[in-house]
């Protein structure tokens, strides 16, 4: 009975043991890695190319459709206008103001900025012509019914400054109209001692008239047109005495995008440019 109380207890033991015996884990079974595709590149984003364009403010309504037409014609060419009177943006373009194009009311401007040296000597090009209108308020508080009225005593007058291309066609008006007997070689400076107000551009002269602030005013037949709402009447001033405006363009020579804003003038100066600035009452350059 002993032996085989010591057999079972062995027996046991070895059960025990056992189960106590940590077990071996299986090698995992190894799966092949699939190396890591690139991805397939999609079709290149087209370069946005901005372009700034500085114009003289008589151009706002025309230029803004050319803008649209031309982006139109060129995808993916951003045109940003600047407009304002041409001394200013020539005042602007010689302080280092980024401009790719600049479209001048007069001559005088662009000489002004080929002089800082932004523009090269030659470039520049006339592209569209304009002339010169008297305006007055609707109601007509000042009885104004010819040109020799702007002379008399009382009537306020509201002109753009000489530095501005309008202000200093407005006075060639003036000395035209002082050598022609039909209103004396006092004319002038009878009209100029009626000025209330010199503006920076053609766009406040014209805004003075239609708020009544003034009499009469002097802007470009492009500017009158664009009274839509019939605030305004219109004095016409005869070819022997009116001055025609010459607009000249060119392409500034540092600009960062030469060929887009080489294509800008040649689009102002192509046929379709031509039909919308004609389209807004400008004179074509080829009449």
């Amino acid at each position: 009975m002993k032996y085989r109380f010591i057999v079972g207890f062995g027996l046991v033991w070895m059960l025990l043991f056992s189960a106590c015996t940590p077990q071996a884990t299986p090698a995992p079974t190894s799966v092949p890695v699939q190396p890591t595709q690139p991805p397939t590149p999609g079709p290149a984003q087209p370069k946005t190319i901005p372009l700034n364009v500085f114009a003289a403010a008589s151009l706002t309504a025309s230029f803004n459709e050319i803008g649209k037409a031309f982006e139109a014609k060129y995808p993916g060419t951003t045109v940003t206008f600047n407009f304002a009177g041409s001394q200013q943006l020539a005042q602007q373009i010689n302080s280092a103001a980024p401009a790719d194009v600049f479209a001048s009311a007069n001559q005088a401007q662009m000489d002004a900025v080929v002089k800082g040296g932004r523009i090269d000597q030659g470039a520049s090009k006339p592209f569209v012509n304009n002339r010169l209108v008297v305006i007055y308020p609707k109601a007509n508080p000042a009885g104004i019914q010819t040109l020799q009225d702007l002379a008399r005593p009382g009537l306020k007058l509201v002109l753009a400054d000489k530095t501005a291309p309008v202000g200093q066609y407005a006075l060639n008006f003036l000395d035209n109209a002082a050598k022609d007997p039909a209103f004396g070689a006092g004319y002038k400076d009878a009209v100029l001692k009626n000025v209330v107000s010199n503006e920076q551009d053609v766009k406040s002269v014209l805004t003075k008239v239609t708020l009544d602030e003034a009499d009469a005013g002097i802007v470009y037949t492009t500017d009158a047109a664009t009274d839509t709402a019939g605030k305004i009447n219109q004095l016409t001033i005869p070819d022997s005495l009116n001055v025609i405006a010459v607009y000249p363009i060119a392409v500034v020579n540092d600009s960062p995008n030469l060929p887009s804003a080489q294509a800008f003038v040649d689009y102002v100066l192509s046929p379709d440019g031509q039909a919308i600035l004609t389209k807004y009452g400008f004179i074509p350059i080829n009449k």
